[in-house]
């Protein structure tokens, strides 16, 4: 089993701001639909929240809400939890893929494989924030710059 990371982040570390993306980067949703897609994702109530209801549960992903809120309605078919370890748990040998938010990245990162990252390349006013990157832990192994923004795979070192 893997644990990945897969989230859009500004130069300050912005993710979001008012329970949405700062930006819109067609370009990065489709990267974020090919890398999620066929795998499990990981979601905070809130990113479930964010994500527009006629887009969910997100397409070809088993989804799964963390919340710790009893008897949280969701669609048939989404899985929820009230805490990381019972997600992972239940998917023994799953590869699994956080997509936020910031509580959540926090949480998973300590005991993530890969990152993938979108570094969008500016400074964005927001409300939420993801962990830093420790050089010391992990190592950029692929960059695809594009105009604005770069997608960026690390792996814990």
């Amino acid at each position: 089993m893997s644990l990945s990371l897969v989230a859009a982040v500004a130069e300050n570390q912005c993710i979001g701001k008012n329970g949405t993306l700062p930006w819109h980067i067609p370009e990065d949703m489709k990267h974020f639909k090919e890398l999620t897609s066929g795998h499990v994702v990981l979601m905070g109530r809130k990113t479930w929240e964010s994500i527009p209801e006629k887009f969910r549960p997100l397409p070809h992903r088993i989804n799964i809400v963390i919340t710790r809120q009893e008897a949280y309605a969701v669609p048939e078919g989404v899985f929820v939890f009230p805490t990381i370890e019972e997600a992972l748990a239940a998917f023994p040998g799953k590869d699994m893929m956080v997509i936020g938010g910031a509580q959540m990245y926090a949480e998973t990162i300590g005991r993530a494989d890969t990152l993938y990252i979108t570094h969008v390349h500016s400074v964005v006013p927001g409300d939420t924030f993801f962990p830093s990157i420790d050089p010391t832990i992990w190592r950029e192994t692929d960059r695809k710059d594009h105009d604005g923004f770069s997608f960026v795979t690390y792996k814990r070192i």
